[in-house]
């Protein structure tokens, strides 16, 4: 087990192109950390370049308080798991998990041993004498998993493991890299573009942009505060509903007028911009599709729409609405908080008004697009 520290890292291609940009992370001993972001982000770069695989452009990699930068992957104490499964077509199961041991010129019995009891944890014993070919892509991927797991390794990298994996397999897998993780209670970096895996697997999430983070923080954190528009409207699904706005300070209130209609913001987010002393500002205003609910049609304070979409989720329906100024929201409405009638009118078509309440609101600037309650401050690794 071990920390792994990330001090102003940067990777430079040859023809000039920065992939990540001034990386600075602490991820401490046993702590499951997530890099989440669209693709070219730079995530798999830098989990390259903890492994060794990527030549380091600036800064250091350190890992147990060594400094890697130098050292080849195989001197490195990490474990990866590749998003291909890179497994060997021509060897067994067995094989291809007792291979880098075999490197290591491991005995014989020592190898029997680690390999047997990662295939028992892994549920793969029966496919020991298979070859790849004969495995399904989830036993594939578990077959990676334990071929990184009888190394006793430092740190396990991950690579986008399951994204050649349809939903029900991920869904399973991801349950069971939960599970694995309370087996081997050791540092965990998992690269991915999906924001399900990153937010039910990681302690923290590190969100990056064309080579920037752009926020780290526990999935609440990321959730309920998101320091920029970026993270906030990368983070759940369906995204975030963003629009510009006025927030207008009078008599010691704070209220936002979207689409004419003027809503407090009262509570705890009341209180900080009071405490900040805000002035009256253009902002880009926020509000998760979650946290719009159906409003009485003579509420005075709430906001007319028209019904453009209504997508029947199962458990709950998405609806894409538009305001009387063409803005578009959407709304995700449980299906069990709905009487017979009320379904019956949610129709293309129809019209309807919603409403939301102050301490859903998230506010961010038109400059920087930052939050103005709670700015990403980056962290400083000593």
């Amino acid at each position: 087990m071990a920390n792994v520290k990330l001090k102003n890292v940067v990777k430079i291609y040859d023809n000039s192109v920065t992939a990540v940009h001034d990386f600075n992370l602490d991820i401490k001993d046993k702590e499951f950390v997530v890099f989440v972001g669209p693709s070219g982000c730079g995530k798999s770069t830098t989990l390259r370049m903890i492994a060794g695989l990527e030549e380091i452009s600036g800064g250091t990699v350190e890992i147990d308080g060594e400094v890697v930068n130098d050292l080849q992957p195989k001197d490195r104490h990490i474990a990866m798991v590749f998003q291909n499964y890179a497994l060997y077509p021509h060897m067994t199961v067995y094989d291809n998990m007792a291979f880098p041991l075999r490197i290591q010129k491991m005995p014989e019995d020592e190898i029997y041993e680690r390999v047997t009891r990662a295939a028992e944890i892994l549920g793969i014993t029966d496919y020991l004498m298979r070859k790849p070919r004969a495995l399904s892509g989830g036993q594939r991927q578990r077959v990676a998993i334990g071929r990184a797991m009888v190394r006793d390794s430092k740190v396990f990298l991950m690579d986008e493991p399951l994204s050649n994996l349809d939903a029900k397999l991920r869904n399973q897998m991801r349950a069971e890299i939960i599970l694995l993780r309370q087996r081997l209670d050791t540092t965990f970096i998992y690269v991915t573009h999906d924001q399900t895996e990153a937010m039910t697997l990681g302690d923290r999430i590190v969100i990056m942009k064309d080579g920037y983070i752009m926020q780290v923080g526990s999935p609440e954190e990321v959730f309920d505060r998101p320091g920029n528009l970026f993270v906030a409207e990368f983070i759940g699904a369906p995204k975030m509903n963003t629009f510009k706005t006025k927030l207008v300070r009078g008599d010691g209130e704070y209220h936002v007028t979207p689409f004419g209609v003027a809503l407090k913001v009262g509570g705890e987010k009341g209180e900080m911009l009071k405490a900040m002393d805000a002035p009256t500002q253009e902002v880009i205003l926020g509000v998760r599709p979650e946290h719009i609910v159906l409003a009485d049609p003579d509420d005075q304070n709430a906001i007319p729409c028209t019904i453009e979409v209504n997508e029947m989720m199962g458990s709950e329906y998405h609806m894409h609405v538009t305001t009387k100024d063409e803005t578009r929201l959407i709304i995700r409405i449980p299906t069990l908080s709905l009487t017979a009638e009320q379904r019956a009118h949610l129709k293309p078509g129809e019209k309807l008004k919603v409403k939301f309440e102050g301490k859903a609101m998230h506010f961010f600037d038109t400059e920087e697009e930052k939050n103005i309650l709670y700015p990403y401050v980056p962290e400083v690794v000593e």
